[in-house]
């Protein structure tokens, strides 16, 4: 099972379940998310998704094991997907927290990104590492929530070490709390926003998202998308090589590469 949920009514925690691959996001546990979370907003008696993961991490991004080449139009036929499935976050009525600790990266990062209030344990660490191997980012969301001068120094950097008081810093999050307080200031936070009209919330939740559908959020995401394909499509030096050493060596070697260029 590669999503659990518990529900302890009115808050209802939604976990990654892969610890031993760090949570990282394979084409089963996406659906397996979707479905979760479209449960759960049907569901009345839960007023608050938390979302966590378990084991070390919340996420390490998406399971690069599963990813095979393609041309333009299959490439972004996945990643238009992929995004919808991450909106899924975004658009959901009730408001979602994301429960952060570990690695949070990639794909892992998009995801966290589309939760409406984060908390990270001092432990966590943040980065968007894409552009390292000629790779594109999911959701276009940073910018967002950065604003653009910081986005890009993070992304065009590949930025995978970021810690939980810089992003608080930036904006990237909300809140950072010692690790073993993880779980008390979630449910603390939780129960603040159970107590909210449900109604009330949910509509105040749209209408803040509203501010950037306004200003284009979601063409915005799409676009990215589009470009994101073509990366993706590229037979760049650096990606035929990452995807060459992966092949013959594995993952591990692969990325052990990928960042000794970078050092």
């Amino acid at each position: 099972m590669q999503v659990d949920v518990v529900r302890t009514p009115p808050v209802t925690t939604v976990w990654l379940n892969r610890p031993e691959k760090l949570n990282a996001m394979s084409h089963d546990l996406v659906e397996a998310l979707s479905v979760a979370l479209r449960e759960v907003d049907r569901d009345d008696d839960s007023r608050v998704v938390v979302l966590g993961g378990r084991g070390r991490s919340f996420c390490a991004g998406y399971d690069l094991d599963e990813s095979t080449p393609g041309d333009v139009a299959d490439t972004r036929a996945t990643l238009t997907h992929d995004l919808q499935r991450l909106l899924e976050v975004f658009d959901l009525s009730k408001p979602v927290i994301g429960r952060v600790h570990g690695h949070c990266l990639a794909g892992g990062c998009d995801l966290m990104m589309m939760c409406d209030l984060v908390i990270a344990a001092d432990d966590a660490v943040f980065g968007v590492p894409e552009i390292k191997f000629g790779s594109a980012v999911v959701a276009m969301v940073m910018p967002w929530l950065i604003g653009a001068r910081k986005a890009k120094e993070l992304l065009l950097t590949g930025e995978d070490k970021l810690s939980a008081g810089e992003a608080e810093r930036i904006g990237l999050i909300n809140r950072v709390v010692p690790s073993e307080r993880l779980d008390d200031e979630v449910a603390a936070l939780a129960h603040r926003l159970a107590v909210v009209d449900p109604v009330a919330m949910s509509l105040t939740k749209k209408a803040v998202n509203a501010q950037w559908e306004a200003a284009g959020y979601r063409g915005a995401l799409e676009t990215a998308v589009s470009l994101g394909a073509i990366i993706e499509s590229a037979e760049v030096p650096e990606r035929v090589e990452f995807e060459r050493i992966r092949s013959e060596q594995g993952l591990r070697a692969a990325i052990e590469w990928r960042d000794r260029r970078f050092r």
